[in-house]
């Protein structure tokens, strides 16, 4: 399989995807630290976490993947939601917390 292969089963298969530099227990950079701890205060805190520095084919391809240069990025249900800056835009505005409302989260 692809790494496109790959990632587009990953983000279709899991409701929140955050493809990031690390672990979300230990973040190797400011803004996926910063991405993880967004989704933890909008109540997510269990999502598919995908570290980049673990596969250059995948590192290389999630940004050919949504046309997006930088890591981290963060899909919901599927969709392409956008990088650290985006998600502090959109939780600043309460956007973020509107989105993730209606994603499954774990009992």
């Amino acid at each position: 399989m692809s790494a496109q292969d790959t990632i587009r089963q990953t983000v279709t298969s899991n409701p929140v995807v955050l493809y990031m530099k690390g672990s979300p227990r230990m973040p190797m950079c400011g803004f996926s630290a910063s991405a993880t701890q967004m989704l933890s205060a909008c109540g997510i805190t269990s999502f598919t976490a995908v570290d980049v520095l673990q596969d250059a084919e995948i590192r290389q391809g999630i940004k050919e993947f949504a046309n997006w240069p930088t890591i981290p990025q963060l899909y919901v249900n599927g969709e392409f939601v956008g990088g650290a800056d985006i998600m502090r835009e959109m939780f600043e505005s309460g956007e973020l917390q509107k989105l993730l409302e209606g994603v499954a989260k774990p009992a």
